[in-house]
């Protein structure tokens, strides 16, 4: 009888343990979802300003400089009115799409809202900053996006600054986002 009573336990432990993993798997799933953009591969803004966060804790921690760019698509309106909502979420993948395919793994990329991005470079400073917007501002030019066979051009005005003793995320962000707005209130 107790060979029986312990086949039976140890076989409901096997399931429990089964069932346990499984609902692990689940939450670890549902955090990631939590921190991704439900349109573009980027992170969504809470997954980025965790990235923030763990990058200003490194930086600090072994000197290393960072540089954010924060990103305002200019005219994407245009996009929205003239070839719909689809296409404008065409673009904002396409778009998210080239910045990382043109950043290195250790960097991230988010999507904040809207048709705006954040782009965090780790062991680079500003110039190195500002000259990657140039290169990614050229590349939204080149590349655009193709919606029914026609190519649309994309641009957008970035704003570019360097971590600098900055402790909280949401500062060094906006920072960055009125740097963009000097820069696109200047053209």
């Amino acid at each position: 009888m107790t060979d029986v009573a312990d086949h039976d336990l140890n076989a409901e432990l096997a399931r429990l343990r089964a069932e346990l993993e499984t609902w692990k798997q689940r939450a670890a799933m549902a955090e990631a979802l939590a921190d991704h953009d439900v349109l573009t591969p980027a992170l969504n803004r809470r997954g980025f300003i965790g990235a923030m966060s763990r990058t200003i804790a490194y930086c600090q921690r072994h000197d290393v400089p960072a540089v954010l760019l924060y990103l305002d698509m200019d005219g994407f309106k245009s996009v929205n009115d003239t070839l719909g909502h689809a296409a404008g979420d065409a673009a904002l993948i396409a778009v998210a799409k080239l910045f990382l395919r043109n950043l290195r793994e250790s960097d991230s990329v988010g999507r904040l809202g809207g048709d705006e991005f954040g782009l965090l470079m780790l062991h680079a400073g500003l110039e190195e900053g500002r000259a990657k917007a140039r290169q990614l501002d050229a590349a939204l030019k080149e590349e655009g996006f193709v919606w029914d066979g026609q190519k649309t051009e994309l641009g957008g005005s970035f704003g570019v600054r360097a971590l600098d003793g900055h402790t909280d995320p949401e500062v060094w962000l906006t920072e960055a986002d009125a740097a963009m707005w000097v820069r696109k209130k200047g053209r």
